[in-house]
């Protein structure tokens, strides 16, 4: 018998998301000067204790649907796959290198070594004031990123390259701007709640 601890991020899935409450949309080119509009969908279950699955797509032609798992730690789940702070803290960092990967590629910039280091620190009373009686209640403080180049281009060069990917960061521009969200219930199949703001 094997000691070995399974663990499990995600594999491709065979299937897209499967949505019921809205319609996902058709990936369209854009004309010039219009930006292109994609979306990312994703169909969740929950599982034993802790353990969630979930399929996520990008709507672009050739994304292909991935099929990725989630626990926490015991004791509430089985430490079996990361826990969603961690799937959400590698999107923000992997978007932004992302565009400077492009943006360094595209402008013919020479980089010898591009790191990224990233601190986010999130607070939240689960654990230990529910037993007191208090409604679950977090946050976030902070989101710290580090980009380290080593490149013989000029300072300025590398300044614009950074200025560049922040504002070209989808991710980034969601942390830094009020942007509109919904939240819906559906109990037993009739909406209970439904609230929005921005």
């Amino acid at each position: 018998m094997s000691n070995e601890k399974f663990y499990h991020v995600g594999e491709l899935s065979a299937e897209q998301p499967a949505t019921t409450q809205y319609q996902k949309s058709k990936f369209a080119k854009a004309r010039h000067p219009e930006p292109y509009r994609f979306e990312v969908n994703l169909s969740a279950e929950a599982g034993d204790m802790q353990k969630k699955t979930g399929v996520v797509s990008v709507n672009i032609p050739g994304f292909s649907p991935v099929k990725l798992y989630c626990d926490e730690q015991p004791p509430v789940g089985n430490d079996t796959a990361p826990p969603p702070l961690a799937f959400f803290s590698a999107g923000i960092g992997f978007c932004l290198m992302t565009h400077l990967t492009d943006i360094l590629t595209a402008r013919k910039i020479q980089v010898d070594s591009l790191k990224l280091e990233q601190r986010i620190v999130f607070r939240t009373n689960l654990g230990h004031m529910r037993d007191h009686g208090y409604m679950t209640d977090g946050g976030c403080d902070v989101v710290e990123t580090h980009v380290i180049i080593d490149s013989p281009e000029p300072e300025e060069k590398i300044k614009d390259l950074l200025d560049e990917a922040e504002n070209g960061c989808m991710a980034h521009y969601a942390l830094r701007n009020p942007i509109p969200w919904s939240t819906r219930l559906v109990y037993n199949g009739k909406e209970a709640i439904s609230r929005s703001g921005e």
